[in-house]
């Protein structure tokens, strides 16, 4: 039977938590709605019934159903690939809060996994074909969930900054200070404390910014953006931080936890940074609001 059909509806359940990441992945077919995902019509060609897959296993709280139910693991499309060297993990899970992750293949064959996915030892299976995972690197304490679980399955070394080593006290290796250190060849981890004490984004490449919850591209603003009401540990020391790193990084990918995923030219994601530290820095302390992020 053709899948577009009625019998096949997709629908968006009432357990989301309006975490963005279906709407990330199905543009125009998944929108926000008092404070939710809502789906504003039927995929009208295969590209978007694709669309939707990719969304339906990306949400943590498996609130996208097709037909009353859960797509089939047939449908699974990750990882998928974002560019050569970057892969989606999907799967994100809800003790995360929902945040994206990454897999960053490196020229030896074998690859980096930034944040991780909920624990799935199926997915760990597809991963693991792809080459050997040698390091997982958490961005801060909120991504810290899995770590453990998938650092062990892949006999991989688990990562976490100082600042936040009370969630990942098992940690194999720890970055401590705020000045930048060499993770393998062509990756570089940058201490960014603001959103936790411990925030740390990764750089590699020269060509990807792997920005945690620390920055993230607002579709609502068309430009980068700050989840002020979200920062945990201190919005003074995020402006801090930012106007500290800003000039030191280059990257056309802009590839954070939650939020959008943007390339431009380099030049132009440094003049923007800049820019966002100034702005960053007029900003005062508010109190947590996850329904006042502008995603």
């Amino acid at each position: 039977m053709n899948e577009l059909t009625a019998d096949s509806d997709w629908r968006v359940d009432t357990r989301c938590t309006n975490c963005d990441a279906a709407r990330q992945l199905a543009p125009g077919l998944i929108a926000e709605a008092a404070g939710r995902s809502v789906l504003t019509r039927q995929p009208a060609t295969p590209a978007e019934q694709s669309a939707l897959y990719a969304a339906a296993f990306a949400c943590p709280t498996r609130s996208i159903r097709q037909g009353g139910r859960a797509p089939r693991p047939v449908h699974d499309p990750y990882p998928l690939r974002l560019t050569g060297q970057v892969f989606l993990c999907g799967h994100n899970s809800p003790h995360t809060a929902g945040a994206n992750s990454y897999l960053l293949r490196r020229p030896a064959g074998n690859l980096l996994m930034i944040d991780t996915p909920r624990w799935n030892s199926a997915l760990a299976a597809k991963f693991a074909a792809l080459g050997p995972v040698t390091d997982v690197l958490l961005t801060h304490r909120d991504h810290a969930a899995h770590g453990r679980a998938w650092a062990d399955r892949f006999g991989a070394r688990l990562w976490i900054h100082e600042g936040d080593l009370a969630a990942a006290p098992d940690a194999d290796r720890v970055l401590r200070g705020g000045g930048p250190t060499e993770i393998a060849e062509g990756v570089t981890a940058h201490p960014l404390p603001g959103h936790t004490e411990g925030s740390v984004l990764y750089l590699a490449d020269g060509a990807y910014c792997f920005s945690g919850d620390s920055f993230y591209w607002s579709r609502a603003d068309d430009d980068l953006a700050v989840a002020e009401s979200v920062t945990w540990y201190s919005v003074t020391e995020l402006a801090a931080s930012l106007a500290r790193v800003a000039p030191g990084l280059e990257f056309d990918w802009l590839l954070p936890g939650h939020g959008g995923r943007k390339q431009l030219p380099a030049g132009e994601f440094a003049r923007r940074l800049a820019a966002l530290a100034a702005r960053t820095a007029a900003l005062r302390p508010r109190p947590v609001n996850f329904a006042a992020v502008r995603w």
